[in-house]
């Protein structure tokens, strides 16, 4: 049924006026059932217990019961009690019943009037439901209080097994970082090694396995490598890794030892030579640089190699700096003829007779006299030069060059790679000379030393040399492959 705004105002307020009504009715009755009920208690009290038994009306006469089975009938105690018991029912009964009344609502809407009936039997049955909804809802609840007080204990310990699992976990993936990171490490470490091998000592890293201990260039291990003691509560992987960590750190010790020793004695050699190894090794080191980039292994993570790595470093470049310097140094004779006609240092000039700087050697010959490189290295010029004459310079690298003058004619270009002892003119008189010689300079960084203590070195620092040369030349023989 439809109703206007107005309607639904009237229709509120009505109902809402019979629900008061109901509410009031219901509480009235239930406060008078009280009262009757203790006006009726107090009743069968009076009659019970008054002593003036005439001022009351008598009980009308009880007939005894007929008892057809010919014996006498007994009120028994468990009679009596099942009395009481139905008694009782029917007084709640009757209670309960005087809850659940008719009621009629009546309802006027422009001028009609409907009535809405709730009967008793409707109340009971919504009372019943409701109370059934209410005893399930407390039932579901005191199940489910139930079952957590119950398996408190089991929810426990199922949550400290994910917790130890999760730890478990975490510890795993941590190790196996750790030993990712650690095998990483061994990688770029052995890189390095491998590196060092080819780059300083001019060994194919694919070979290093297969050559002999003791082999040229190579430091040979006289007794099997010792490790430190290794965790024993790391697992087997760990430990192998950590045993292999320890062998490329004390291998990097002991080739840290044979550089170093390689260096010293290129370092006597070298100030044997009447140069300052010092000097030259910071020469050489001036000329490096570039951003500055933190080293990260594989994993991309900040760190250092080793102390011994480290170490190694240096030791690497100042044995190749010295032993390159001294593969440099021009110990070979520039012509095969014996006669020095000119030192180096203070002379007479030969056209003005006054003092003058002579800043190389004269060797006197014959014209044509080959003219023969006194170390390997790269021609870097040929022609004339002031005062020289018809020229050859050589690059021996490390800043030493050798230059010859005066010459007759050429037998090499520039670009050439020359080795010691390998013609590359002939001897003449041009330039600024009274005669046939050749004029022969060493400069150092460009500047002029004396050639006599290289072309006169000693038997051990020839030795030194030979053997830097071995070294370089594998080097430089493996870079030309």
């Amino acid at each position: 049924m439809s109703f206007t705004g107005l309607g639904l105002a009237k229709f509120g307020k009505q109902a809402v006026n019979i629900i008061c009504r109901f509410a009031a009715n219901f509480l009235a009755k239930l406060a008078a059932f009280r009262a009757f009920d203790t006006v009726h208690r107090a009743r069968l009290s009076t009659r019970r217990e008054s002593a003036c038994k005439d001022s009351l009306p008598a009980d009308p006469p009880v007939k005894a019961p007929i008892n057809r089975g010919g014996g006498l009938h007994r009120t028994t105690r468990w009679g009596r009690h099942l009395s009481s018991k139905i008694a009782g029912l029917r007084h709640w009964r009757q209670r309960l019943s005087a809850l659940f009344q008719d009621h009629e609502i009546f309802i006027r809407t422009h001028g009609h009037v409907r009535f809405l009936r709730i009967s008793a039997v409707w109340q009971k049955r919504v009372a019943l439901i409701a109370g059934v909804v209410l005893l399930a809802w407390a039932a579901t609840t005191l199940a489910v209080v139930v079952n957590q007080l119950l398996t408190a204990d089991e929810r426990a310990a199922v949550a400290r097994q994910q917790a130890a699992a999760l730890a478990s976990e975490k510890r795993i993936a941590q190790y196996r970082d750790r030993v990712a990171e650690t095998a990483a490490d061994l990688e770029e470490r052995q890189a390095l090694l491998e590196g060092i091998a080819e780059t300083h000592f001019g060994i194919d890293p694919a070979a290093i396995e297969a050559q002999p201990a003791g082999a040229a260039g190579q430091p040979a291990a006289t007794a099997p490598l010792k490790t430190s003691a290794v965790d024993p509560r790391l697992p087997p992987e760990a430990q192998a890794l950590a045993r292999l960590d320890a062998r490329q750190e004390q291998f990097a010790g002991r080739l840290l030892a044979a550089v170093n020793l390689r260096a010293d004695n290129a370092e006597e050699a070298v100030a044997k030579l009447g140069l300052n190894p010092a000097a030259i090794v910071r020469s050489a080191a001036t000329g490096r640089g570039g951003p500055l980039i933190p080293y990260k292994g594989k994993m991309g993570k900040a760190k250092a190699l080793g102390a011994s790595f480290a170490a190694l470093e240096g030791a690497l470049f100042r044995m190749e700096v010295l032993e390159r310097t001294l593969v440099a140094v021009p110990s070979g004779n520039p012509a095969n003829v014996l006669m020095m006609s000119s030192g180096f240092g203070y002379r007479s000039d030969p056209f003005t007779g006054g003092a003058a700087m002579h800043s190389g050697l004269d060797f006197r010959g014959p014209i044509g006299t080959p003219i023969l490189a006194a170390a390997p290295g790269r021609v870097s010029f040929v022609g004339s030069k002031s005062g020289y004459g018809n020229t050859v310079e050589i690059d021996h690298g490390q800043g030493m060059m050798t230059r010859y003058a005066h010459l007759s004619g050429y037998t090499t270009k520039v670009g050439a790679q020359v080795t010691a002892g390998e013609q590359i003119a002939k001897m003449g008189s041009t330039g600024r000379s009274t005669g046939s010689h050749l004029h022969f300079e060493v400069r150092l960084n460009g500047v002029a030393v004396n050639p006599r203590r290289f072309l006169e070195a000693k038997a051990d620092v020839l030795e030194v040399k030979n053997d830097a040369r071995q070294r370089v030349g594998a080097i430089t023989a493996r870079g030309a492959r």
